[in-house]
This record gives structure tokens, sequence and C-alpha cells, in this order.
């Protein structure tokens, strides 16, 4: 299992090393990992993920509305949003990415409540490395999706339906099987009312 890992990281190190000198752009450039995104799936990141983000938000909040409401767990949902909040309003100035395998580090200078959710800084985080910083959080999850299927990393537990349903549903790669909830929100996404 570790010399899997290893190969893994080589090859992660590899790629965004040619990705520099191939393309000759900085590694806080987001178009070396959609070029290469292009090359292996012939798919377009950034125009693909935000046609079908533009095209599918509105019925997602309704089927997010519907079912929290349905369930009840739309407060218990605000009350975690909100202690995630708390925990992240409480940490150091550096926050701890050891054992990070893939993540999102949102940051600010100040520590102002009105600017919490608007970041000023966005980082891609990738075996406890920052890898990329970008200016959205949006391309943030893109490089992150698209360095995660390029490099054939696995796909956190926690958000592995998540991952799926953005490879499989939103950019149409591999339509092979999919999980059982990962199914249901598709067919829930594409019912007609």
């Amino acid at each position: 299992m570790q010399q899997f890992h290893e190969d893994h990281r080589t090859k992660f190190y590899s790629v965004l090393t040619t990705l520099y000198i191939d393309f000759g752009f900085g590694f806080g450039s987001i178009n070396p990992i959609c070029a290469e995104f292009h090359r292996v799936t012939n798919v377009n990141l950034k125009n693909r993920f935000f046609a079908q983000l533009d095209q599918h938000t509105p019925r997602l909040q309704s089927l997010f509305r519907k079912k929290a409401s349905r369930t009840g767990k739309a407060s218990e949902l605000l009350d975690q949003l909100f202690k995630i909040y708390d925990l992240q309003v409480e940490q150091s100035d550096e926050p701890d990415i050891n054992d990070v395998p893939l993540g999102l580090l949102l940051s600010n200078q100040t520590s102002s409540d009105a600017c919490f959710f608007c970041p000023e800084r966005i980082a891609v985080l990738i075996e406890d490395n920052i890898v990329i910083e970008s200016s959205t959080l949006a391309d943030a999850f893109i490089i992150l999706f698209a360095l995660t299927y390029i490099l054939h990393l696995n796909y956190p537990k926690q958000l592995h339906n998540t991952f799926d349903f953005v490879q499989k549903v939103l950019m149409g790669l591999e339509d092979g099987k999919l999980r059982p909830r990962v199914m249901s929100l598709k067919n829930d996404l594409l019912a007609v009312l």
C-alpha cells in the first residue's frame, strides 16, 4: 500500500512539473490543469462544469428544500453549518493541514464575521500540501475535482457521492454504474415536474 501511495505522489508532482514547464504557467494558474483535463477526457472542464451547474442549480435547490422540509433536517444542517463556522473562527492563523488527503482551505486575514463566507484565500490541498490557490470557491472545487480525476486519486469516503455525482452526472464521464444515492439524485434531477 505504501508503494502505491508513493507512486501516486511521484506521478502527482511529475504531472505538475510537466504542466509548469511545458505550458509555461506558474503553479498558481488553472490553465495547465484545464489543459491536462481536456487532454485526458476531451472535455472542456470549466465550460462543461459551469454549464451543467447553471442548468441544474434551480432543480437542485428545489430538491434540497423539499427533502429538508420533508425530513425535518433543515435545522440540523444549519446547526451543523454554524458549528463548523464556530470551530473555524476559533482556529489559529496557520491551520493544521496534516492528514488531509484532499480538501479546500478557506481563510481570511481578518476575522470579521461578514467576510467569513467570502474568503480572501482559497487553497486546494492534496496530500497535506497546498497545491494551488484560487480566487473563487467554484474554481477551487473544479481544480480539486480535475486533479483528483487526472491523477487517479481516490475520492474521500465522506465525499465519494459528491465527487461521483460531479464526475458521472455533471461532467458525463464514465457513465458506468452509479451508487444508489447518486442514481436517486440523478433521477430526481432529471424528472419532469
